[in-house]
């Protein structure tokens, strides 16, 4: 009932939406050559309420070419190398540059497309040759193709990594982190020739009773009655997977949402204000963002409800306990993957010392091979996206890559 409820309010209000859009686009083709004019303020409302909504279709990651480290342009193109029923593994091909550092950068499955990272992949892309989980939207996926949960997460990326071959390097943002340690755990513990050669965690929940958050608190605070009840969903019969149990991915972004207001309607007043004075470098970087994060999809009730239980609940992973198949997950067989560990001063989804949790798990690992960044100023998106990112914690990972080369 809960999804059919918000799938109707949906298709009832994406017309408004669409008509808003094309109205804007009128209003700016007519009269945007004139500032501080009626129709520029109408337009500008009417960018905010085609914004204010929730599409359910992967955006485009808009990386056509990047500038590299030596300060020339290359073409970048996409290549789907290998899929699943439930994920692409995406290779950003810059033209005439090969035997660059291979890396695979694992997408969170938490409400939002791989999108997000696009500004993470356009950075890396600098100086490395970079492979990505394009996870595909499960409400698109036919029952008959399977469940997706916690094990079918290690178990992609540890297939990924055998795929792209020896000497990758293994990029988690927030929460990967934990299928991605497990998954060098059980690669190392095998003897596996495709174990990492290096692995970066940012920003994830490796061990969630260091500094709790909000986010955190949420999750230790019902039973899992609770959440089984409240928080799935069945996929109406519109969908390619009519049928399956899912965590709405409009719950996951509401919740976010929830925890700065605030912020969020104060970015949409600034959009109006920006456009309104001209000023559309800064409009557009407030639109964009808003495009890529109401774009949602849904996530696998079997996987939302097991990462509830195992990393936030039970702390599987923190304690010892997490399993993968049946067999124990233990970090300290790791012993030829560099690690490094970033964490954002001002997170308030992964607080400090989450992430770091993980130098202490891979004790088999010398002191050498671990490092720790903890970046002075940045909430959890500026870990990955944005200035920062790009020119005081990417210059960090870069080092780390080059050292386990």
């Amino acid at each position: 009932m809960m999804y059919r409820a918000y799938q109707t309010f949906a298709n009832l209000h994406n017309p408004i939406r669409l008509f808003a859009s094309a109205s804007e686009r009128v209003s700016n083709n007519w009269f945007g050559n004139f500032t501080l004019n009626p129709m520029q303020r109408l337009a500008a409302h009417y960018e905010q309420i085609s914004l204010l909504g929730f599409t359910h279709t992967r955006p485009d990651f808009k990386i056509k070419e990047i500038v590299d480290s030596f300060g020339e342009s290359k073409r970048v193109s996409e290549e789907i190398l290998h899929s699943t029923h439930f994920c692409n593994l995406l290779r950003f091909k810059k033209d005439g540059i090969e035997g660059q550092p291979k890396i695979l950068l694992v997408a969170p499955m938490s409400g939002h497309f791989a999108t997000l990272l696009a500004g993470t992949i356009k950075t890396l892309l600098k100086d490395h040759e970079v492979y990505l989980t394009d996870w595909l939207n499960i409400r698109d996926i036919p029952v008959s193709s399977g469940e997706f949960d916690f094990d079918s997460y290690i178990e992609h990326i540890i297939q990924f990594l055998q795929y792209i071959g020896p000497g990758t390097h293994l990029m988690a943002v927030c929460q990967p982190t934990v299928a991605c340690l497990a998954a060098t755990a059980i690669m190392s513990e095998d003897k596996n020739p495709c174990v990492p050669a290096s692995l970066i965690l940012m920003a994830g929940p490796i061990d969630v009773s260091q500094s709790p958050t909000k986010v955190n608190e949420l999750a230790t605070s019902k039973p899992m009655s609770w959440f089984e009840e409240k928080l799935i969903g069945i996929i109406p019969d519109q969908f390619g997977g009519v049928g399956r149990r899912v965590y709405p991915g409009f719950l996951q972004l509401m919740a976010f949402m929830s925890m700065n207001p605030e912020r969020h309607a104060d970015s949409f007043k600034k959009l109006y204000e920006y456009r309104v004075n001209g000023d559309n470098e800064k409009a557009d970087v407030i639109h964009d963002f808003y495009e890529e994060y109401f774009a949602i999809m849904d996530l696998s009730a079997p996987f939302y409800l097991e990462t509830i239980k195992k990393v936030f609940m039970d702390r599987d992973l923190a304690i010892g306990g997490l399993t993968y198949q049946g067999r124990l997950v233990n970090p300290k067989l790791i012993k030829k993957t560099f690690l490094l560990t970033v964490e954002g001063e001002r997170d308030d989804i992964c607080g400090i010392g989450q992430t770091l949790a993980a130098q202490d798990l891979c004790s088999g690992l010398p002191g050498y091979m671990k490092s720790h960044h903890l970046q002075a100023g940045v909430g959890h998106y500026g870990i990955f996206n944005g200035k920062r990112w790009d020119t005081q914690i990417y210059p960090v990972v870069r080092n780390v890559i080059q050292s386990a080369l």
